[in-house]
């Protein structure tokens, strides 16, 4: 297996190719903004991620399909969290605590992790396979220590591709607690219909309302009558109803399927695919919003608890203990699917 290990001399304003073959290419270039880019290209599209900013995967365009929901930044931004440069395709949501804290959390929206300088990044070639890793040691004194060890693989003539994840926790005596999102911002697609391999009934409408989100009349309405109803949404043909953002939150899918697949068919040639085992996350939460400003359909966000902070994660017994130097992974199949 080929490596190449990535400096940040290799990133300026002019693209440079870094590498390329009958398969692949990886480019390198700096954002107006100072964050260093890299795309990477199959025959099918391409993926455009920031190598040294939590391995952000900023966007995605396959079958000149773009993946990515719509938003206000024309570039990715640096910034101490994910609300400073909320615009990309997928970033990693957690991991000491993940999602919108509570009143009684105590840390930023979506956790400390997203947009983290990461210490290490190198590209892998593999048989078919195109894989930029990225590494991060959080370490605080008289706090938590990990290693965080993000990767993206793309396929070879393939709309899909693979987010990993390894955590280690590098304490040798505590435990440390773990939320993890894989958050996947997709596109909106008008009329788009979604299907899973799961019954409906294991999903139901989220019964808070967060801080960020303000709520109108007829928007309580049309969640009284989901509420009533409960009714998931798998069509979105009713745009005028998702501002502010509807949001759902699965049971323990393991009880349903051990690998859980999830689509949103686009039109009949394209749909969109997430797909994941059920014992690496076993709560999925589907967020959808739409505005003249943003405009996204997160058909199938897996992860480790449902996104409403640390405590109500340890209250319903979904936060992970890693013991000292253990080490978890977490994978996650998707992309544009013929």
């Amino acid at each position: 297996m080929k490596k190449i290990n990535l400096t940040h001399a290799m990133f300026g304003e002019a693209e440079k190719v870094l590498y390329q073959d009958d398969d692949f290419k990886a480019t390198t270039f700096t954002y107006p903004s100072s964050v260093e880019g890299l795309r990477i290209d199959n025959s099918r599209g391409h993926l455009v991620v920031l190598p040294f900013m939590g391995l952000i995967i900023w966007d995605a365009i396959f079958d000149g399909i773009s993946l990515k929901m719509k938003d206000m930044f024309s570039q990715p931004l640096p910034g101490e969290g994910i609300a400073d440069t909320y615009g990309c395709f997928q970033f990693t949501s957690g991991l000491l605590g993940n999602g919108t804290p509570a009143p009684e959390d105590d840390y930023q929206l979506h956790g400390e992790f997203p947009t983290s300088k990461m210490d290490h990044a190198y590209l892998t070639l593999g048989d078919g396979t195109l894989t930029i890793h990225s590494d991060f040691e959080y370490v605080k004194g008289f706090g938590d220590h990990y290693l965080s060890e993000p990767s993206v693989m793309m396929r070879k003539d393939s709309g899909l591709f693979d987010i990993n994840l390894s955590v280690t926790n590098l304490s040798k005596y505590q435990p440390m607690p773990l939320q993890y999102m894989c958050h996947m911002n997709y596109a909106y697609a008008e009329n788009g219909r979604i299907e899973q391999n799961l019954p409906d009934e294991a999903f139901q409408l989220r019964q808070t309302v967060p801080s960020h989100v303000h709520p109108t009349p007829d928007w309580l309405a049309y969640n009284d009558k989901l509420k009533a109803s409960g009714e998931l949404i798998n069509q979105l043909d009713d745009p005028d109803h998702y501002d502010p953002e509807i949001v759902f939150f699965s049971k323990d899918l393991a009880k349903f399927t051990d690998v859980a697949e999830f689509r949103l068919h686009l039109n009949e040639q394209h749909n969109f695919l997430t797909k994941f085992k059920t014992s690496q996350f076993p709560i999925a939460t589907r967020w959808i919003l739409y505005n003249a400003d943003q405009q996204v359909a997160a058909f199938a966000l897996p992860g480790t608890s449902t996104p409403e902070g640390k405590h109500a994660a340890e209250k319903a017994g979904t936060l992970i203990q890693l013991k000292p130097m253990e080490q978890r992974h977490f994978s996650v199949t998707t992309g544009l699917e013929n």
